[in-house]
């Protein structure tokens, strides 16, 4: 007989796997419901309350997504008599019915419905993958702000805005025709993206939420390039992520430190991922359309070919960041490509080639720009700048193993700087 407190941690437990596993199915699915994301969105998270209250007393049902879906489609009904919406004489029954088919433990998929919806004509271009990242992902504005180098204020109004801006123009939620597709195509694929980088930066993977992050991203990835295998673009996305996750392994040590691309060890990565990765992006490449997954994608691949061939191909690499950056003008991508001229042309050269945090206030907050540029002064042998530069990256650096790694960094810096004659 479990006692109270076990009852309420096993109701926390299952709501917050359902969370994880389910959020972004059971919000597209509502949504295609209410025709309105941002009700979807409020009368699940009472349907989850509800659940953490009745889950302890009466035990978590067989389907707990069925359960929270019936439930939130009774609490959308009663919002929509809160606040007058609905006629007291409608027939309730017809609205926002859940079909037999969402009483299985097989909940319809719509995320996918869910995503074109978002990528619509009518929803601003700036917001579209920051909105996919909310409703599909469950991501809160603070984490997608810092995705796209926003404030969280700024970015939270702008998210409301585009949910009301679905409901009020009617936007209907299903996968666009094949002829709208490819206007839409971007947001859909920039935002999967984000969201795998989100998850990403739980390198040792302790935060599960996160890690199934980035195997929803994925998925999602696949879905679309199996979606529309004649999308260059598509396939290039998958591929790219394919790459990183291959190396997912490598990333920490045993110990849990941060281990860097050259130092990791290429016996645990994970082959079979790449050879897809590879054979995904020589299709992408044959379809004479390149584009920036396809570009990131093959900057992936020249890495893993160096490290497994010895083979030095940084020329190679510095000409696929020149036309990357020709792209898309990114001060992430400038600060990867003056790595690589510092490779090639050394420290001066790299250093000549970082953009300045100065002009583009959007590096101010990046920590990798800072730990970057402490390397090549570093290198340089402009230790003094150096170590400031380690100082910012450090207070800068969210993951405790970065910030080790850096904290060693800084160390090493200073003991090279006391034994200069």
């Amino acid at each position: 007989m479990l006692t109270a407190e076990e009852c309420d941690a096993l109701a926390q437990s299952t709501a917050d796997a359902v969370a994880r596993r389910s959020y972004g199915k059971l919000i597209a699915f509502l949504s295609a419901l209410t025709h309105d994301v941002a009700a979807a969105e409020d009368a699940l998270s009472e349907a989850f309350a509800a659940a953490l209250t009745d889950w302890p007393r009466n035990g978590s049902p067989e389907s707990p997504e069925a359960w929270l879906l019936t439930v939130a489609r009774r609490k959308f009904i009663d919002a929509l008599r809160r606040s007058q919406k609905l006629d007291p004489d409608a027939d309730v029954l017809s609205i926002g019915v859940i079909p037999d088919e969402a009483c299985s433990e097989e909940i319809p998929d719509r995320r996918l419905a869910l995503l074109f919806t978002c990528a619509h004509p009518a929803i601003e271009v700036a917001i579209r993958a920051p909105l996919m990242l909310q409703v599909i992902l469950g991501l809160d504005a603070k984490a997608i702000a810092s995705a796209f180098l926003m404030s969280p204020a700024a970015m939270g109004k702008r998210l409301v805005r585009a949910k009301e801006k679905i409901r009020q123009a009617g936007i209907p939620f299903r996968v666009p025709e094949r002829s709208e597709l490819p206007e839409r195509l971007d947001a859909v694929l920039e935002a999967i993206y984000a969201a795998f980088a989100e998850g990403w930066s739980d390198a040792a993977g302790t935060d599960a939420a996160r890690r199934d992050l980035t195997a929803e991203a994925l998925f999602l990835a696949s879905l679309v390039a199996e979606m529309l295998p004649n999308e260059p673009e598509a396939l290039g996305l998958t591929a790219l992520m394919l790459h990183s996750e291959a190396r997912w392994r490598a990333r920490r040590s045993q110990g849990g430190d941060y281990v860097p691309l050259a130092q990791q060890d290429c016996e645990l990565w994970d082959w079979a991922k790449i050879n897809r990765a590879e054979a995904l992006l020589k299709n992408a490449a044959s379809m004479g359309a390149i584009g920036r997954y396809q570009l990131e994608a093959a900057i992936q691949s020249a890495h893993v070919d160096r490290r497994w061939s010895g083979r030095s191909n940084w020329n190679e690499v510095v000409r696929l960041y020149d036309a990357l950056i020709a792209i898309t003008g990114s001060p992430v991508v400038a600060v990867n490509r003056a790595l690589a001229v510092a490779e090639t042309q050394g420290p001066v050269a790299g250093l000549e080639a970082m953009p300045n945090a100065a002009e583009d206030q959007r590096l101010a907050a990046y920590q990798p720009y800072w730990a970057a540029r402490a390397e090549l002064l570093a290198r340089a042998g402009t230790t003094d700048e150096a170590r400031r530069s380690l100082e910012i990256a450090i207070g800068l650096a969210s993951d405790p193993a970065v910030r080790r790694f850096l904290e060693q960094r800084r160390t090493s810096v200073a003991a090279g700087a006391s034994e200069e004659p």
